[in-house]
């Protein structure tokens, strides 16, 4: 079972995402670390990507969730997957792919992105992010509010469909 943790930036994808691996004993992949040096910059400027820019990426997170798929391993992937088509991509046809979107308004997302240190990602691309998201309906992903402290938010992840997670951890 593959789960990704998706959302905006702002939404706690890194800091969920890994913790919900921590608790069910699962490696952690944050898609962050698999953009292009060009995204990276790109996003720093305050320059929104495109599709174009993010095909790389997604193809990179797709390599990755294959390489733990070969060795019959469970996962744990922070990825934004903002539109539906990235989502269908990444799952590929595949079926052991699970969906959890870290839902928050834009007040409270703003106010994380302001608080957040050490990060390429330009604060001023919110909107941008916002413009793009297709949120997913509530059968293609499980919808968390990001209101409570990330243990909470886990919790709430696994209530919401990740036990299968824990079932294939074990």
């Amino acid at each position: 079972m593959i789960t990704i943790v998706m959302g905006v930036s702002g939404s706690g994808k890194s800091t969920v995402g890994s913790d919900l691996a921590a608790h069910l004993g699962l490696p952690f992949i944050d898609g962050d670390s698999l953009h292009p040096e060009a995204n990276r910059e790109k996003m720093a400027q305050g320059i929104a990507l495109n599709d174009a820019d993010r095909q790389p990426w997604l193809e990179a997170i797709v390599a990755a969730m294959n390489q733990h798929r070969e060795r019959h391993q469970s996962l744990v992937i922070a990825c934004s997957a903002l539109k539906h088509r990235y989502r269908d991509f990444l799952r590929g046809g595949e079926r052991d792919v699970r969906f959890v979107y870290l839902h928050g308004t834009r007040e409270l997302l703003e106010e994380r992105l302001r608080e957040r240190t050490g990060h390429f990602f330009n604060p001023a691309l919110l909107d941008s992010q916002l413009a793009t998201l297709e949120e997913p309906s509530r059968t293609e992903a499980a919808w968390v509010e990001i209101t409570d402290p990330p243990a909470r938010i886990v919790e709430k992840v696994i209530r919401a469909g990740c036990a299968e997670a824990r079932q294939a951890a074990r």
